[in-house]
């Protein structure tokens, strides 16, 4: 399989998980009221999109891993505020900047590859 076949089909596969995963935890938000809970369900309502755009219309290997840098930002991320509200712990220690610096990085290799292509 291609690889441009391959990572497409894994951000389809994210946008998908991350949409479900979204509307599921924005329930779980109303009906607990956990504020943390919330914020992960909006980030992943989010990034939904951008990841299923991508699949289906990303073309080069730096829109590519812009996305994937992305991905994991978004699992470290909410995955860190969920603990927070389901657990009462972390993830790991600075789960939260460190999921979210790559959030940054991915959405700026984003706005990159917009220009490596012009």
């Amino acid at each position: 399989m291609p690889e441009s076949s391959y990572a497409s089909r894994l951000l389809i596969l994210a946008a998908g998980l991350a949409g479900a995963a979204g509307v599921a935890l924005s329930a779980l938000a109303a009906h607990k009221g956990g504020a943390f809970t919330g914020t992960a369900a909006n980030f992943l309502l989010i990034h939904a999109p951008v990841f299923l755009a991508a699949g289906l219309l990303g073309t080069g290997r730096m829109l590519r891993t812009a996305c994937l840098i992305l991905l994991a930002g978004l699992i470290v991320f909410c995955g860190d505020l969920l603990m927070r509200d389901l657990a009462g712990a972390r993830l790991f220690a600075f789960a939260a900047p460190i999921g979210g610096t790559l959030l940054i990085l991915g959405w700026l290799g984003i706005a990159l590859s917009a220009l490596a292509r012009a």
